[in-house]
């Protein structure tokens, strides 16, 4: 490995020593192996610093920080950041695990199309055409108001070029939605570049903070400002097209009312419409039935 890696793998942990070796262990086990293994452990209670420092005993490629006091997730991400020196930043959460292919695939396609600032993948294949597929932030926001989606991928779906991901702010530092609110800002301002997906393992458990009851209002909040950005100049869809996002946008959030109201989750109801942070000239000028396709968001050529 050279002394300064291509990759900085940044794992932040607490409370994960059920996950952790073999969350470590996978990234080390990469057929793409300019690596360094960043782990911020968030002053964990159980066994998980004494699992990582272990494994970094055992492999060079790993360097672990403890922070003194609990920061929190995002918080405790951005610090992780901080002590990256590659040129290229990957998440890994410490209850997933990476495919043995995953960092050779997302570093050669974001090393091959240098107009992009980060590579996306998902549990799933990207519709609309082959990858690698570049998107202009036009056409990212197309995807995710017009299309199948976009902005609902997390931290681990990304390889960043790190000059690009310091020079965009890196994650905001709230408890939850952090990312939601990151590409809904940054996908007005830099390219994108889909590469293929099922490149990890999502582990899916009841300790997530994505199940955390916060999470709801915090989603609420942050599709607020979504909306905002919809409405104003930094948002890069203009025309027919921009008003069918904001049409397909407000009769989702209507949607999500309904389905609360009809789960007899009042509060949650409430909250979404509090949120919404929609007018009622909104309401009434853009509640419409939706109109999606799954090829929106797909660049016409190579």
């Amino acid at each position: 490995m050279s002394s300064s890696p291509i990759v900085s793998v940044l794992l932040t942990s607490y409370n994960r020593e059920a996950y952790i070796a073999e969350a470590m262990e996978s990234v080390l086990a990469q057929t793409f192996g300019d690596l360094e293994l960043i782990v911020s452990d968030d002053a964990s209670t159980d066994r998980t610093r004494d699992i990582a420092c272990e494994i970094a005993r055992r492999d060079p490629r790993v360097r672990v920080s403890v922070n003194e006091s609990n920061l929190g997730d995002y918080p405790n991400r951005k610090r992780a950041a901080s002590l990256a020196r590659g040129e290229f930043l990957k998440y890994h959460d410490s209850d997933d695990v990476m495919y043995r292919h995953c960092l050779g695939v997302m570093v050669e396609a974001l090393q091959s199309e240098p107009r992009a600032a980060v590579a996306l993948s998902a549990s799933h294949a990207w519709h609309g055409g082959k990858c690698p597929m570049l998107l202009t932030p036009s056409l990212a926001y197309e995807r995710e108001y017009l299309g199948t989606g976009l902005f609902q991928l997390g931290p681990g779906s990304a390889l960043f070029r790190t000059d690009a991901f310091r020079e965009l702010g890196g994650f905001p530092e709230l408890q939850h939605c952090s990312d939601l609110l990151f590409w809904i800002h940054a996908c007005t301002r830099v390219n994108v570049l889909l590469v293929p997906g099922d490149l990890f393992y999502y582990r899916i458990h009841p300790g997530q903070e994505i199940v955390k009851p916060t999470n709801e209002l915090a989603q609420a909040k942050a599709l607020a400002e979504a909306w905002r950005v919809l409405n104003s100049s930094r948002c890069p869809l203009q025309g027919d097209t921009l008003d069918q996002a904001r049409r397909n946008f407000v009769f989702t959030r209507a949607r999500e009312i309904y389905r609360s109201l009809k789960g007899r989750r009042f509060a949650s109801a409430a909250a979404r419409f509090r949120h919404a942070g929609l007018s009622a000239s909104d309401w009434a000028r853009y509640l419409r039935p939706p109109r999606r396709s799954a090829s929106a968001g797909t660049p016409s050529a190579p």
